[in-house]
């Protein structure tokens, strides 16, 4: 053999080699992006697994902050925090959450931009550190709203819109994004953050001020609205909790957030005879004061007994 055909020879066998690098380097990068796929596939299966077998317990706190909403959830070392009163009780809620040994958030979520849900906001975002905040796409011009994002800016925080459907893992719980299915720019009550929690059996639905029209939106989605507690949509108002919405849900207790004495006769009369109409067992901050319910995955169990009380608001 010549050496220009040992030439060529060599040269054939380097653009094979290099081809074979080519097609194996291409085999890897394949495999890994399937491999990261499969890792995050199998993570989402193994929080729902966790929360389908939860052996922990996951505590939700309805926290008494008069007119307004503040719940607190703990599932382990996780916590999360759905809105937190009215401007004059950032501070409280705040101390409430170092009580429970709470340092850190998961998620934060404002579930919509009235003063009532995320006055006390600002201070919870500076006093600890969030993992994840959760506000509709939807601003307004108060100064309660400018205080929040004024909050996020200085810690840095970037908000996460909402998506209908978005499934988030908590310790052994899962919570489940339901609403708002379309925001509505002049009732911000129809533009509030839905989330279906769930740890083991147990499962919790939280509806911020959601009125009739934004129930019926999450009926349409079809997702499964099914929860064995329901905080009552709008402090218990009458524009709230309608029958078809009630009897999808299918509460067997329901939680009030209001204030004593309140300006709006919050909850109304027609909200507890829905309910008492149905079995359900009503618990009320304006009466009990904060409300705890105890899941260990499969039961139930409060700190209070529930409300005899018919009494609406207005008396």
């Amino acid at each position: 053999m010549t050496i220009y055909e040992k030439r060529k020879l060599r040269m054939k066998r380097k653009k094979q080699k290099n081809f074979l690098l080519f097609l194996a380097l291409i085999l890897l990068l394949a495999v890994g992006m399937f491999l990261r796929k499969g890792v995050n596939c199998s993570t989402d299966v193994t929080a729902r697994d966790n929360a389908e077998t939860a052996q922990g317990i996951m505590e939700v706190h309805f926290i008494d902050v008069g007119q307004g909403d503040a719940t607190l959830i703990k599932c382990g070392s996780h916590a999360m925090l759905i809105d937190a009163g009215d401007n004059s009780k950032g501070t409280a809620v705040q101390y409430y959450l170092k009580k429970q040994g709470i340092t850190s958030l998961d998620y934060l979520v404002g579930t919509h931009p009235d003063a009532d849900h995320i006055g006390g906001l600002d201070v919870i975002m500076t006093k600890f550190d969030c993992g994840m905040i959760l506000m509709p796409e939807i601003e307004r011009e108060i100064a309660t709203y400018r205080d929040v994002t004024d909050a996020m800016e200085y810690k840095g925080y970037q908000n996460t819109s909402p998506v209908v459907g978005a499934e988030y893992s908590l310790g052994e719980a899962i919570f489940t994004i339901v609403a708002p299915v379309t925001y509505d720019r002049e009732e911000y009550n129809n533009s509030s953050i839905g989330i279906l929690l769930e740890h083991g059996d147990n499962s919790f639905l939280f509806v911020g001020d959601a009125q009739m029209e934004a129930e019926e939106a999450m009926l349409e989605t079809g997702i499964n609205l099914q929860a064995d507690v329901l905080k009552a949509g709008h402090h218990g108002s009458s524009d709230s909790g309608s029958e078809a919405f009630l009897n999808a849900v299918k509460p067997q207790y329901a939680v009030i957030s209001c204030g004593q004495d309140n300006d709006y006769g919050h909850p109304h009369r027609a909200t507890l005879k829905a309910f008492r109409s149905r079995g359900v067992l009503i618990y009320r901050t304006d009466e009990q004061g904060s409300i705890v319910v105890t899941s260990d995955g499969q039961k139930l169990s409060f700190n209070h007994s529930p409300s005899a009380s018919n009494k609406s608001g207005w008396e």
